[in-house]
Order: structure tokens, then C-alpha cells, then sequence
């Protein structure tokens, strides 16, 4: 009985052994498939995502294509736009030339006609002339037989008569003349001398400074250059077009040049360039304001520079425009001499010179600072500075001695003033002095040799040396071949030369050497 409940025992067990390694099996089996069907959903699923996240940078890449394509499309068509602005500028400005120059063709066709009838009139004229020159000489001829006839003298006796008759009373006259030359100068000794006296200041010397015709400014980097030029070179050539001047951008490290002759033009550049680098916002509006506020800058400085000047030199009662005109001198130059230093440098010395010889000193150095006033013009209007300076001054209202002084300061016209001719010796004493004016190294080098060459060309001459900057020249002869009398007349036909064939400033003194040396040995 037992053995029996054992065996159902172990049988129940064993059953229930097999249900629950089946359950587990099954379980596993159920667990194992909820799983990979979990895991194949996620997989579904992250494919999904990935996909959507796909497609939606693909449209993110598609949109921002887009949108370069439509930027560089709009940039494309504002620079086509711009460039057909400025062919159109540039095929509007060729018509007005060659329109210009269609005019100018005629005005020429019509001066040729009226050229080639007037030589057509002065040809007849010629002819008339020479007809009537024949039938006067055909009636001096007779004319002389008869009075031939008649005096009982030939042609030669009555010439040589004559010739005494002439020079009998040439010296007659010649005696008279001396005799009121004398008492003339006696009379004029007082000018004489203060005139002697103008001379013999012209002998100083005082400093000055000189301007280039270049200005160069600074560039922070090298990266610089390409923002002042700009795209295509927009920025550099509206730069040029406000200011007018050219902008030189090259190899020159960290730095831009500005060149012009008009200093004025120049300064408003420079100015102008500076304050653009230092913003950092460079393009042709901005550019155009700038130049604008840097002209502004400008004109005040030189309106200051002018009223410093007239305080300094004690001149009083200008015109602001004279004075103004004063200020525009300081960015002129002439010759490499700064125009405003040349003019108070010539002020001073008319000054001085009045009072050496007890004058007013203030009118003197009026006419001093004034008389290069029209070089604050002559870039811009049709005229000799002496003219246009002579008609300033008149507009304002100068004293007629003053306009006489600026007017003829250069000898053009006869000096009617003591203030012309003090002016115009301290004109010369400024710009004459040595350092004065500035001369190229070559161009100084062919004048000395210029001058040496005329010198030898003489016969007689051994060597010659110019020297003293080429203010001298210092001539050697051969003694035996030239006398002393000869030396005179040496120095007296080379100094000719020289100032028929050299420009030079001021002077050029010309001594001439003779000399004999006698040499013996003691043995």
C-alpha cells in the first residue's frame, strides 16, 4: 500500500516535474517571441525616425540652396545693373566728347577759311607794296641824279660831308646830354642810393620748408588695400572722382599714395582716407560723405591758417577773402617753395628793407604778402598770377601802390612804385637764394656741366670749375696765349653766353684767372 502511494507519488511528481519544465519551456518560448516582436517594432520604428529625419534635412538642404541660388541671383543683378549704369555713363560722356569735338572740328574749318583769306589779302598787299617800293626807288634815283647835278658833289662827296655835319653836332649834343645826366643824378642821389641800398639787401637768406606733390598714408594691414580698392575697384575710383586726386595703390607695404598738383585736393584726400581706414566702413556713399566732411575740415583749416598769418605779420583790414586766398597758399608750391613761406618770407623782407631806408614798413609788407596771391587761383582760372592777383586785389578794394606792387613784381611791366621795386627785390632774394627752389640732381649736373662747357669752348682757356652750386665759375687761361686786357673781355663774352644759352636762378659771377709761375730747382 504504500509502494503503492510511492509510486503515485513519484508519478504526480514526475508529472508535475514535465507540466513545469513545460510551462518554463513554453514560457521562455512566449517571452523569446515578445522579444524579437518588441524589438523588431523598435527597429521599425528607428527606421522610421530616421527616415523622417532624412527627408527633413533633405528639405532643410533643398531650402538653403535655394536660397544661395536666389541671393547670388539678386547679387548678379545688381552688379549687372550697376555695370550697365556706368556703360551707360560712360557712352553718354564719349557722345558729349565727340559732340565736343565735332564743334571744335568746325570752329577750326572756319578759322582755316578765314586764315587762308586773309593771306590772300596781305599777298595782294604784298604785291601792292612791292609795285609802289619799285616806283619809289626809281624815284629816289632820279631824284639823286638831279641833286647831283645841281650840288656839283658825287654821292660819296656829299655823303662824307654830311657824316661831318652829323657827327659835329652828335658831339655837341653828346656834351649837353652828359652835362644833364650829371645834374640829374645829383638830383636823384637820395634815390640812387636807397635803391643801392634795395641791392645790397638782397644778400640774406632765411629757412623755408618745401611740399611734395605726394601724400602717403599709412594702412593698418596689408588686407587694407583690397578694402579702399574695393569689389572691381568701385571704392578706389569714387575716391578719385570726389576728390579728384589719384589714389596709387602698389607695392608698398602698409601704405596708399595720393598724387596731384593741387595740395589743396590732396589734403581733403589724405584727410579723408584716414578717417575711411580708422571706421573700417569703406563704399561710395560713404566715401562721399566723408570727403565732404574732410572739405569742410579743409577750407576751416585754411581760413585759420590765413588769419594766423595776417596776425602775425601785423597786417590789418583785409578782406576774409584775400585772407582766405592767404590760406589756400599754404598747400601751393612753386618750384618745390612752399608759396605761403616764399610770401611771408618776402613780407619780412620788404619790411626790413623800407625800414633801412625810412620808410613805412606796414604797406611794404602788405604788398610783400599779396604779391603771389594769385597762385591761390592760377590752377583754376585763365591768367598770369601777377594778373589775376593784381585784379583780386582790385576787386577788394586794395590801394591802387598795392596792385602796383603785386602787378609788376615780376618786371614785366615799368615799376611805377617804390613798393614794386622793393617787392619785387624781395621776391627775387626769396626765390633765388641757394636752397630756395628745389632742381633735380640731373638737371643740376647738366647746368654745372653746361657751365663749364661754355667757359672752355673760348680759346685760351686751360680748365674751368663751377662751383658755389653753380653760382660761379672759376676760369683758368694759358698766360702766354692771353693778356690781361684779353681776360676782361673773356669774363665779358662767356657771362654773355651763359645768359643767352643757361637758365639759372639769381646770378652767375664769372672770374677769370691769369697767372704766371716761374719754377726753378736748386741742385
Amino acid at each position: 500500500m504504500s509502494n503503492t502511494y510511492t509510486i503515485l507519488f513519484a508519478a504526480a511528481i514526475l508529472i508535475i516535474g514535465l507540466g513545469g519544465t513545460y510551462f518554463g519551456w513554453w514560457f521562455h518560448q512566449k517571452q523569446s517571441r515578445d522579444k524579437l516582436q518588441s524589438a523588431e517594432e523598435m527597429a521599425k520604428k528607428m527606421l522610421a525616425d530616421a527616415e523622417r529625419q532624412v527627408e527633413q534635412k533633405k528639405k532643410e538642404v533643398i531650402l538653403e540652396a535655394k536660397d544661395e541660388l536666389y541671393k547670388a541671383k539678386k547679387q548678379f543683378e545688381d552688379e549687372s545693373r550697376e555695370r550697365k549704369q556706368e556703360i551707360t555713363g560712360q557712352e553718354k560722356r564719349l557722345a558729349q566728347k565727340e559732340e565736343h569735338l565735332d564743334k571744335r572740328n568746325e570752329t577750326l574749318d572756319g578759322k582755316e577759311k578765314e586764315l587762308k583769306q586773309k593771306e590772300n589779302e596781305i599777298g595782294n598787299k604784298d604785291k601792292a607794296i612791292k609795285e609802289k617800293d619799285d616806283r619809289l626807288n626809281v624815284m629816289i634815283s632820279e631824284e639823286k641824279a638831279k641833286l647831283e647835278r645841281i650840288s656839283g658833289l658825287t654821292q660819296d662827296s656829299a655823303k662824307k660831308l654830311l657824316m661831318e655835319m652829323i657827327e659835329k653836332e652828335a658831339r655837341h649834343e653828346a656834351a649837353g646830354l652828359v652835362k644833364k645826366i650829371e645834374d640829374e643824378a645829383k638830383e636823384d642821389a637820395d634815390k640812387t642810393a636807397k635803391k643801392i641800398i634795395s641791392l645790397s639787401i638782397s644778400r640774406c637768406a632765411i629757412e623755408h620748408t618745401a611740399e611734395f606733390t605726394v601724400s602717403v598714408v599709412s594702412l593698418p594691414t596689408e588686407e587694407m588695400k583690397g578694402r579702399v580698392i574695393g569689389r572691381e575697384g568701385r571704392n578706389i575710383r569714387a575716391l578719385e572722382a570726389a576728390t579728384g586726386i589719384d589714389v596709387i595703390v602698389d607695392d608698398t607695404p602698409e601704405a596708399v599714395v595720393l598724387s596731384g598738383f593741387d595740395q589743396v585736393r590732396r589734403e581733403i584726400a589724405r584727410v579723408a582716407l584716414e578717417r575711411l581706414i580708422a571706421d573700417g566702413r569703406i563704399h561710395p556713399t560713404r566715401i562721399e560723405e566723408v570727403v565732404n566732411k574732410a572739405r569742410q575740415e579743409v577750407e576751416e583749416k585754411i581760413k585759420e591758417t590765413g588769419e594766423r598769418v595776417v596776425i602775425d605779420m601785423g597786417v590789418s583790414g583785409l578782406h576774409p577773402e584775400l585772407i582766405r586766398l592767404l590760406g589756400r597758399l599754404k598747400y601751393r608750391t612753386s618750384y618745390g617753395q612752399n608759396v605761403l613761406q616764399h610770401s611771408i618770407e618776402t613780407a619780412h623782407l620788404a619790411g626790413l628793407m623800407a625800414g633801412e631806408l625810412g620808410l613805412d614798413p606796414v604797406p611794404f609788407k602788405r604788398a610783400g604778402l599779396l604779391h603771389d596771391i594769385g597762385k591761390a587761383m592760377d590752377q583754376e582760372v585763365e591768367g598770369t598770377h601777377p594778373e589775376l592777383g593784381a585784379d583780386v586785389a582790385r576787386k577788394y578794394r586794395e590801394s591802387e601802390r598795392i596792385i602796383s606792387a603785386i602787378r609788376d613784381h615780376h618786371g614785366d611791366d615799368p615799376q611805377r612804385t617804390m613798393e614794386a621795386v622793393i617787392v619785387q627785390s624781395a621776391d627775387s632774394i626769396s626765390g633765388a637764394r641757394p636752397g630756395a627752389r628745389r632742381e633735380s640732381l640731373e638737371t643740376y649736373i647738366k647746368r654745372l656741366e653746361k657751365l663749364e662747357a661754355i667757359a672752355e669752348s673760348f680759346s685760351g682757356v686751360k680748365q674751368s670749375f663751377a662751383i658755389q652750386a653753380g653760382r660761379e665759375v672759376r676760369v683758368m687761361v694759358e698766360h702766354e696765349q692771353i693778356s690781361d686786357a684779353d681776360a676782361n673781355q673773356i669774363a665779358k663774352d662767356i657771362a654773355k653766353r651763359i645768359e643767352e644759352e643757361v637758365e639759372y636762378p639769381g646770378q652767375v659771377k664769372v672770374t677769370v684767372i691769369r697767372e704766371m709761375r716761374a719754377t726753378e730747382y736748386a741742385k
